[in-house]
């Protein structure tokens, strides 16, 4: 599994670092999330799941942490 240190941290097994995760929203200020968000409103980002998951994983692949961290109550939106 690609993120194993994080999945072995949350089950308390001993690891050889801290993992480090970074929060969906923390890529706001990526010119690249920027630029995707720029092309759809933030309910179609939302109800897409490769613009959720594109979004999600920018800063994972950019900045070489180890999970990102997504919130349901984000996604769930009342309509």
């Amino acid at each position: 599994m690609q993120n194993s240190l994080i999945i072995d941290a949350i089950k308390g097994k001993p690891i050889p670092r801290t993992p480090v995760w970074i929060m969906r929203q923390a890529g706001r200020y990526l010119p690249q999330y920027r630029e995707l968000r720029g092309k759809v409103t933030l309910l179609e980002a939302f109800h897409s799941p490769e613009i959720a998951t594109e979004l999600t994983l920018q800063p994972v692949e950019l900045l070489g942490v180890d999970a990102a961290i997504i919130y349901s109550d984000i996604l769930l939106i009342p309509e």
